[in-house]
């Protein structure tokens, strides 16, 4: 969007006279595309930051949902150029940028075919220059705000009325917490309100509506109303089990949980735990942790979990001196302490490849460490595995300078080749994939973790998968849109469906358990006075512990926005599926016996609570109309 207002050029089409629109430097968002006549949509790119270590998406969806083009950018790939061909329609074509992103985009299509632009909310979606131009319309009675952040760029918002010159100002102001933000209410007419809005101030640009339509246009003639078609998914199910389904968990504080809090965490029913073990606290005091580790085994039965050594104070980066070796013998005799239950994975350093200088300073703690574990064969006896990097994401860099020389693939593949025989897992963690539609890159990165380890001849990876800790975003960078409302538990959904698709991931964490001041990101939220309840992502997580079984079975899908997982466990059979999208969805599922025996289909909605639905079961096929925004599963008998 730097020219963001509308630019006049001579067309790139057979048609050298036909004039362009032209948007530029999206970062973040979706642009939605209706033509009349055959046009050409071009997107080209260029370096933002930390390109050359980031692999990127772009996904073209026609106007039933339908994946029209995918682009994989990859990191060498700092600039490019991507065209599609768009046909003539009545509904829109959606062009999806997901951020964050680490490139500039620019999009150009004929002047004629309507655009309309929903940016991301809080989260920054364009750069631009100052005095940029949109349009938007507010309809009758609506009450529409305005609303903004300021990311240091565009430092105020002027909304202008189109019909009387009736003019409102946002200044955009710094917060310490990122989830601040400016907004403004409109006035509320009778009259359907068209509106100029000018952006003041030249760089990173974060705004958007609430109360209306979240829709943006380069001119008032573009302004018209969004159609998005229903949507077809078919589903074919076989009989093939691909594998077990991840154990779900939660990061668990490091703390012995109130009683008042157990109802919420058993509603959870967490499988894994991830934790943090502070060697500094665990020097001075070897027992510090053991009750809360008994209890988080004994009382909530989970016997499968990871810990992250670390210094308190969120000091992530250890060293190999008395104090990170004390703390690491006291961890290591707590969880002989524990009595062989379960199967407890050791993580040296908090995501190593953001917080060490380079491979090497890591590697050095690593082997000093191994070599500790391992000089005890009583700890391997207990359950102790050693997992490694825990990196800050896996297949892209992580958030910092020279990002290119730290992506943590590169760093455990040399691990893996100099001190395999020393490790028993592959953990990492996955942050900043905000968008619904860009969720599948789960399913992706658990195959590229598999293809690193390698297969047995059973096909299971030959080391364990821990995508141990995940959340939309990293550190405190959040927003209150997608953390506390429905989108978390369309996001949680879609990352859980995705990861476990190909049976290959032994661990899924969300991150984490219960909000905190700087950090409200938790599946729970504290009310005070030792009371607890579950945020939409917590319910949504009960839904779908609620129909959670044991293994994987192949699921063949053809739909785009609608994410769906095929599970067994003896003759239970089940579907968990989210529909990412507003549109609705007529679902047709084959390879099942009709009549379901003991079959249901149940649907968990924006309320936050599932209901029974209705479904048809004809000639081995299964029928049902899915609304938009909307989790549910299907579950029957084999028997």
């Amino acid at each position: 969007m730097k020219y963001f207002a509308l630019l006049v050029s001579l067309g790139l089409s057979l048609d050298a006279w036909s004039a362009s629109m032209r948007w530029a430097d999206i970062r973040d968002g979706s642009l939605y595309l209706q033509t009349d006549t055959p046009d050409t949509l071009t997107v080209r790119w260029t370096p933002a930051w930390q390109a050359d270590a980031n692999e990127e998406r772009l996904y073209l969806l026609d106007g039933k949902g339908n994946l029209e083009g995918e682009r994989l950018i990859a990191a060498s790939e700092s600039r490019g150029t991507q065209s599609w061909p768009l046909a003539p329609g009545a509904a829109s074509y959606q062009l999806e940028i997901p951020g964050y992103s680490f490139r500039r985009y620019k999009v150009e299509h004929d002047e004629h075919t309507v655009a309309l632009f929903a940016p991301a909310k809080v989260h920054f979606s364009a750069e631009t220059r100052d005095g940029d131009e949109l349009f938007f319309k507010v309809a009758p009675g609506e009450h529409a705000v305005l609303a903004g952040k300021f990311h240091g760029g565009v430092s105020a918002l002027q909304a202008q009325r189109v019909g009387d010159g009736k003019q409102v100002a946002l200044a955009l102001k710094p917060y310490r917490a990122y989830w601040q933000f400016d907004k403004v209410e409109l006035p509320v007419t009778r009259d359907e309100q068209v509106w100029r809005l000018r952006l003041q101030g030249s760089g990173k640009v974060a705004f958007w509506l609430d109360g209306t339509a979240n829709l943006f246009a380069q001119n008032p003639q573009q302004l018209k109303p969004l159609r998005e078609d229903d949507g077809q998914t078919r589903l074919t199910l076989t009989k093939h089990v691909l594998g077990p389904t991840p154990n779900l968990g939660i990061a668990l504080p490091y703390v012995s949980p109130p009683e008042s809090s157990f109802a919420v965490l058993d509603a959870l029913k967490p499988q894994a735990g991830t934790y943090y073990s502070f060697v500094d606290i665990t020097a001075k005091n070897p027992h510090y942790e053991d009750a809360f580790r008994r209890l988080y085994q004994d009382r909530f039965g989970i016997t499968q979990d990871i810990t992250l050594l670390a210094g308190s104070e969120r000091q992530a980066d250890l060293r190999a001196d008395t104090m990170s070796n004390a703390g690491l013998d006291a961890w290591l005799a707590a969880t002989r302490a524990l009595g062989g239950k379960g199967t407890h994975y050791i993580g040296f350093a908090d995501e190593p490849n953001l917080n060490y200088p380079d491979y090497a300073h890591y590697q050095s703690i690593f082997n000093s460490m191994a070599r500790q574990v391992r000089s005890d064969p009583a700890n391997a006896k207990a359950g102790v595995r050693i997992a490694m990097p825990a990196s800050s994401r896996l297949i892209n860099g992580p958030f910092a300078d020279n990002a290119a020389d730290k992506r943590g693939i590169d760093w455990a593949k040399r691990l893996l080749a100099e001190s395999g025989d020393n490790i028993d897992a592959l953990a990492w963690h996955e942050w900043m994939i905000r968008d619904l539609l860009a969720t599948r890159v789960y399913r992706d990165s658990v195959r590229r973790a598999a293809d690193l380890v390698g297969l047995d001849a059973q096909g299971r990876p030959r080391k364990a998968l821990l995508l141990d800790q995940t959340n939309m975003s990293s550190g405190s960078s959040l927003s209150p849109y997608d953390q506390e409302t429905h989108f978390a538990s369309l996001w949680w959904a879609s990352v859980v469906i995705n990861s476990s698709q190909d049976g290959l991931l032994q661990m899924l964490g969300w991150f984490q358990a219960a909000d905190e001041p700087n950090y409200p990101k938790g599946m729970l939220r504290v009310l005070g006075d030792d009371r607890f309840e579950l945020k939409p992502v917590g319910l949504a997580q009960q839904f779908i512990q609620q129909h959670w079984l044991r293994d994987v079975i192949r699921l063949e899908n053809s739909a785009f926005e609608v994410d769906v997982l095929a599970m067994a466990e003896d003759l239970k059979r089940s579907l968990l599926g989210v529909n990412k999208g507003t549109r609705l969805q007529r679902v047709d599922l084959s390879g099942v016996s009709c009549p379901l025996a003991k079959g249901s289909l149940r649907y968990f909605g924006a309320d936050n609570h599932s209901r029974d639905a209705p479904f048809n079961c004809q000639s081995g096929r299964v029928s049902f109309e899915l609304p938009g925004l909307t989790l549910f599963s299907l579950s029957w008998s084999a028997s």
